[in-house]
């Protein structure tokens, strides 16, 4: 299996290159609707080359959202497989967001079939759940290491239900989400210039000064534009840890098809927010 250049220093490039936004490719019903195409494969193929074709070569990462294309079944999924293989071609880098997390032979099943060099679904780095416990991770951290991967594990996400869970206090006193950023400060020890392992980390959660966010590696942040965060607001919800956040742009984005040149546009307009939101914070 070939390696690839750590997926944390390829990802810093891109970031410093292309600014840190992250479109999502998230081909839901409505949106489909809103495009005129029809809420089949068809439509599904047509919007995620669409989307690809208009900003793949201009932002640092995309996001294709697993479940929009599996509710299509095999023929959906080998849009998927399309779809990231052609974004990755065009020079950016995929962040499958699939939320997986299991253990044992599956978590090791799930991490050979996004995170090996040579599968189909091959991306650049995949969403995962901690919370079967940390260390259930680990097939998909070794492979990520092997193949030059990532991982955007959940940390504090910005559905109303995450609390119950993250905010949950362990014995020893800290959180949940706490010990899984403590995690991956651990996996990002000593790498530079950035590590590959980083958290999930919801634009939207509000002040998280009592968490440390240093754990040396990306924070995806969703929430920018629809779901009501702004660019403006980074700077207050990160801190110091602003220049590592990758934050992800879906619906504020994809609205604006099936244009192509309305897509391109919104793209540059929320980029140079992000931009100029990074550089005064």
């Amino acid at each position: 299996m070939s390696v690839l250049e750590p997926f944390g220093a390829r990802l810093r490039r891109a970031m410093d290159e292309r600014g840190p936004l992250c479109v999502g490719i998230d081909p839901h019903a409505s949106l489909l609707a809103e495009w005129g195409l029809g809420d089949d494969v068809a439509g599904l193929e047509r919007f995620s080359r669409t989307v690809v074709e208009a900003v793949a070569d201009r932002v640092a990462v995309m996001k294709p959202q697993s479940a929009f294309f599996e509710r299509f079944g095999s023929r959906g999924v080998a849009v998927l497989e399309t779809c990231v293989q052609e974004a990755r071609a065009a020079g950016t880098l995929v962040v499958m967001d699939a939320k997986r997390g299991d253990i044992g032979s599956t978590m090791a099943g799930y991490a050979e079939a996004y995170l090996h060099k040579d599968a189909p679904l091959f991306s650049d780095a995949l969403t995962v759940s901690p919370y079967l416990g940390y260390g259930s991770l680990s097939p998909a951290v070794a492979l990520a290491r092997e193949s030059g991967a990532g991982l955007f594990v959940l940390a504090l996400t910005s559905n109303p239900e995450g609390p119950e869970v993250q905010h949950a206090v362990r014995a020893d006193g800290r959180t949940v989400a706490a010990t899984v950023l403590a995690h991956l400060a651990a996996e990002n020890a000593g790498e530079e210039p950035l590590g590959s392992f980083g958290a999930v980390v919801g634009a939207t959660v509000g002040d998280l000064s009592a968490y440390d966010l240093a754990v040396n590696g990306p924070l995806l942040a969703p929430g920018v534009g629809a779901q009501g965060a702004t660019p403006a607001d980074l700077p207050a919800v990160f801190g110091p840890a602003l220049r590592n956040v990758v934050p992800n742009v879906s619906r504020g984005v994809l609205r604006q098809g099936p244009d192509v040149r309305a897509l391109r546009a919104a793209t540059e307009r929320f980029a140079e927010e992000i931009r100029t939101a990074v550089a005064g914070g």
